[in-house]
């Protein structure tokens, strides 16, 4: 069955979830509301790897729990968050979270409004070549969500049904890979949306039938909603995640992975990783 791509704006057209897909696609081995909040921390002056002005703007989706994400009481929260603030502090630079639409991150990045994007970034053979990349520093794969009494029990049972994703992510990009076009293609439709929250939205209303999305964030929001989902067996990639920085900016990069090496040594780098309950993900240090 031919699919048809359908691009949602608001969270009103559709709402939802995750579906695993069991294809096998290469990956390297070696993913907002409100005014960005900043944290301040001992003044340094700027010098060759050090964020300029002394100011560490890190770019972010935020609406992707556990690594970023905005809570209940409107602050910026996450893993990832956790990393770069620690990172900044022990560099004397002052942290600025700076939440970004998904899909405009290049933009972002090449034009200077963020100096990295740092949140569950998937290091997959596309990108490889267009950022400088951190050393990966956690596991993850992309797997299908769907409903407990869906009576969707595999991929195969992903035929005919209508499958949601996020706009520029990598489940997205494996789902359009040659790799998984015949799963792609039985889907009824396979809907993208902006976010993940939509995605929910989407599922908890029956608009869409699976969701297709990182485990973390899978494990996440199914926590967070009761039993009523599932992750289907079969995940769709396994991949990695890295901090993402402008072409040709090696110093950064060097700077704040020397420093993400220093906080594996010490210990807080696993602190950190057991806060968010993703000490089974994270591979820097073991």
């Amino acid at each position: 069955m031919k699919k048809r791509i359908v691009s949602l704006i608001s969270a009103a057209m559709l709402l939802g979830m995750t579906v695993l897909c069991g294809c096998a696609v290469p990956v390297a081995q070696a993913p907002a509301a409100g005014n960005a909040e900043s944290a301040q921390t001992e003044e340094a002056a700027p010098s060759a790897g050090t964020a300029d002005d002394g100011v560490f703007v890190v770019g972010f989706d935020a609406s992707f729990p556990p690594y970023g994400y905005q809570d209940d009481n409107g602050e910026y929260v996450g893993f990832d968050l956790d990393l770069a603030t620690e990172v900044a502090k022990r560099q004397g630079w002052e942290i600025k979270y700076q939440p970004i639409d998904w899909d405009s991150k290049d933009m972002e990045l090449s034009s200077g409004t963020i100096d990295c994007i740092w949140n569950g970034f998937t290091m997959s053979e596309e990108r490889l070549d267009k950022y400088e990349w951190s050393e990966p520093y956690v596991d993850n794969s992309q797997v299908f969500v769907v409903a407990t009494d869906a009576g969707i029990n595999s991929q195969a049972d992903l035929a005919g049904k209508i499958v949601t994703v996020q706009t520029d992510s990598s489940a997205l990009e494996a789902l359009e890979s040659d790799d998984c076009k015949e799963l792609t293609d039985s889907f009824a439709d396979l809907v993208v949306v902006p976010d993940y929250n939509t995605a929910f939205l989407n599922l908890e209303s029956g608009a869409v039938e699976a969701v297709a999305m990182d485990i973390g964030v899978a494990n996440y929001q199914i926590a967070s909603r009761g039993d009523g989902y599932m992750i289907l067996p079969d995940e769709l990639v396994s991949e990695q995640y890295g901090v993402g920085f402008l072409k040709g900016n090696t110093a950064l990069r060097d700077t704040v992975q020397k420093t993400l090496d220093e906080m594996a040594e010490d210990g807080t780098f696993m602190e950190i990783a057991e806060k968010w309950e993703l000490q089974d993900a994270v591979i820097l240090g073991k």
